[in-house]
């Protein structure tokens, strides 16, 4: 009992920590589900668009698995309900979407494809 009197405050920090853990993730749950899968879609071509910008082209596999792990630190709670190859279909997805933001807004385009600069010897 002295225990408990002595390190109220660790008890009481514990449980304030899974209180907020439980709502935050009761309100994604409770959320429908298109909603869920409507904000993975967004936050998904960000996440392409920044994989597009930090490796640049022909690095297909590579820029899937950054874009992956990126999205298992990201969703926790959903990546055991997604499989590699339901999320690989979903990259290919937003890459059209990316693909299309880059034909039809400079912008987009000037932000992923930046000019090389090249040394003259």
């Amino acid at each position: 009992m002295d225990n408990i009197i002595s390190n109220w405050y660790l008890y009481v920090a514990t449980i304030s920590v899974i209180i907020l853990a439980v709502v935050a993730i009761y309100q994604f749950v409770k959320k429908p589900t298109e909603e869920q899968y409507r904000q993975v879609r967004e936050w998904l071509l960000l996440a392409v668009i920044e994989a597009e910008k930090a490796l640049g082209g022909k690095t297909g596999q590579i820029k899937l698995r950054m874009v992956w792990d990126m999205f298992l630190e990201r969703f926790p709670h959903i990546s055991p309900f997604v499989t590699f190859d339901m999320f690989s279909g979903w990259v290919d997805v937003a890459l059209i979407k990316m693909r299309e933001m880059i034909q039809s807004n400079k912008a987009v385009s000037d932000y992923i494809i930046e000019d090389t600069v090249t040394f003259e010897e």
